[in-house]
């Protein structure tokens, strides 16, 4: 599924690219930017010693957002929405559930596993300040969105696929409510846009079993952003 999601996301330039507006009546009270795709790389911020990322930890994010200008020429505006996001984060972190309780270690040797990862899916409430030099009439502009999102994991999952079988569960030791900040800016169809989470990803507790070095990791998402009226 995820797969088909990327493929939409990368071909979704093109069909931007290739929109007009085909109505020769001007609307003085436009909004721009109303529906957002993104595709994004994620790091983690603050790993304990000896971990490190592998594979490629992607997220995928999509939604709506209220355009609320605030000035005459409707270059400021607000921005308050909502959407969905799936976020994949890939190390040689493992955990474990161990009699109602999960345990984590930093696997030396990569031999005995592929892929060990946290995923969450989420309900997104972006808030934003939103500049652009759009007019009526201008479709290609520079844009600068910046703000707060905050996220609920309503679905936050460990795995571990190893050479003995797959091992997947729910970690409640992954932070249910999520905040931070985040920035999108560009120039007509492609735009950059940077996430960085205020509050640790799991729960405050959480250590490396073998050291005792607690695991203060933080989001640190960096990808694109698309936007459609």
């Amino acid at each position: 599924m995820c797969k088909y999601i990327v493929l939409t996301l990368m071909l979704m330039p093109l069909f931007l690219c290739g929109q007009s507006n085909n109505s020769n009546e001007i609307d003085s009270n436009y909004l721009e930017d109303q529906i957002y795709l993104g595709i994004n790389y994620n790091f983690m911020l603050d790993y304990p010693e000896d971990v490190l990322k592998r594979n490629f930890s992607y997220g995928l994010q999509g939604g709506i957002i209220k355009d609320i200008p605030i000035n005459i020429s409707r270059t400021l505006a607000v921005g308050l929405g909502i959407g969905y996001a799936v976020n994949s984060y890939y190390s040689n972190l493992i955990s474990d559930e161990q009699s109602g309780e999960i345990v984590y270690s930093v696997a030396t040797d990569d031999s005995f596993y592929s892929r060990s990862k946290f995923e969450t899916h989420s309900i997104e409430l972006p808030l934003e300040l939103r500049w652009r030099n759009s007019t009526p009439t201008k479709y290609k502009f520079f844009r600068i969105y910046s703000g707060v999102k905050i996220a609920y994991n309503f679905s936050a999952r460990s795995k571990l696929v190893a050479d003995s079988g797959n091992i997947g569960f729910k970690n409640s030791d992954i932070e249910k409510l999520q905040y931070g900040l985040q920035c999108n800016l560009g120039y007509n169809t492609f735009n950059l846009h940077v996430y960085y989470s205020l509050n640790n990803f799991l729960k405050d507790g959480a250590k490396v079993e073998a050291t005792g070095n607690n695991i203060n990791i933080k989001p640190l998402r960096v990808g694109v952003i698309f936007y459609l009226l």
